[in-house]
């Protein structure tokens, strides 16, 4: 009982000199709110059902299967799910990225762990592994912000994470300045994977935002041809009109 007592008393301390932003609107999280305002909360929008069965986007029919994008694109992963609708959280991902609000992926960790718990269960997954930035691009930012994400998340599912099997080896052109043809040009022979990568028979890809799925489909390739059965993938954005 006494550690549990001064366990919270080191808690608030931490949090007294170095106090939690929210990842909403990064301003300073009001004692007893938690990781977030409870009034930012309600600005959220969180990817609901129907989902698309290819890439989680969320569908106005709920007689379809699958979204607009996916019935015109033959994708290489096979099944992927996101958390929030990128309008919504576009500003708290872009101070994640670009502002180095590192702190930010523990949150959403959390977020994608409660909300989407029980199909990350269903994925079975042996592996847990972040999308890769280039390293110039990564000594550039200082971090990888879906390899952030990836770590808080393997504490919270018991799923290993994995951030060396996959290697950006190209350093290319954002895919955001492109389109989709160029996306898919761009990515060509962008990454490698370690030979010991064959031993995953499941694994779940971790991105921040889904676009037109083209740079998960150039890993969920190269993970197929190395042997690994089944690639599924975790946004945490997607987004309507890209």
């Amino acid at each position: 009982m006494r550690n549990v007592f001064i366990r919270r008393g080191l808690d608030q301390l931490v949090n007294l000199l170095f106090p939690l932003r929210c990842p909403v609107c990064d301003g300073i999280v009001p004692s007893g709110d938690g990781k977030i305002c409870r009034t930012c909360r309600r600005k959220i929008q969180y990817v609901l059902e129907p989902r698309c069965q290819k890439c989680g986007r969320q569908l106005s029919d709920d007689v379809k299967f699958l979204c607009t994008a996916c019935e015109r694109m033959q994708h290489i992963f096979d099944r992927g799910i996101a958390l929030y609708d990128y309008q919504s959280m576009k500003r708290s991902i872009y101070r994640f990225k670009y502002k180095k609000r590192c702190e930010y992926a523990a949150f959403y960790a959390e977020e994608i762990y409660s909300r989407l718990k029980n199909e990350i269960l269903r994925m079975d997954a042996d592996a847990i592994i972040p999308v890769p930035l280039h390293k110039t691009r990564q000594k550039n930012r200082g971090y990888n912000q879906a390899e952030l994400i990836a770590v808080h998340l393997s504490r919270l599912t018991g799923i290993p994470v994995k951030n060396d099997l996959v290697k950006r080896i190209r350093n290319t052109v954002p895919q955001k300045q492109l389109d989709v043809s160029g996306r898919q040009n761009n990515l060509k022979k962008a990454f490698n994977i370690k030979p010991n990568v064959v031993k995953l028979n499941k694994a779940i890809l971790i991105d921040d935002i889904y676009t037109t799925g083209s740079t998960l489909d150039a890993v969920a390739k190269e993970l197929k041809c190395r042997g690994v059965g089944t690639v599924y993938f975790i946004s945490l954005c997607i987004g309507e009109g890209f």
